[in-house]
């Protein structure tokens, strides 16, 4: 079992920067591949990126490639999303997520632990 809890969310204007962290606790942290995913009101849950166990493989949606970056410190038991030329359509509640395998997974259904969410809001 582990606790997800995600925080950086906030209120940004386009072309603006923000760092969400996710911190873990329970089992060993680096025993999970970790995911970020977004959910926009009335919208589906999508994925956004995602990091291996080691933290040397990651994987990212293409909407996002090239101004989001994720990365773990294992250490400090949290994964981060660093959120860069942030558009108005970047605009959801953010959720990070954790699964027991090694692999990077793009699928939220391969995920065992959610956060509870942190909200990201651009303005134009």
């Amino acid at each position: 079992q582990v606790q997800l809890v995600e925080s950086g969310g906030g209120l940004v204007q386009a072309g603006g920067s923000l760092r969400l962290s996710c911190a873990a606790s329970g089992r060993t942290f680096s025993s999970y591949a970790m995911g970020w995913f977004r959910q926009a009101p009335g919208k589906e849950r999508e994925f956004v990126a995602a990091i291996s166990r080691s933290g040397g493989m990651t994987l990212y949606a293409d909407s996002v490639k090239g101004r989001f970056t994720i990365s773990r410190d294992n250490a400090k038991n949290t994964v981060y999303l660093q959120l860069n030329s942030l558009k108005p359509e970047d605009t959801a509640v953010y959720y990070c997520a954790a699964r027991t395998a090694r692999a990077v997974s793009r699928w939220f259904n391969e995920y065992d632990y959610w956060g509870q969410g942190t909200q990201v809001t651009v303005s134009s």
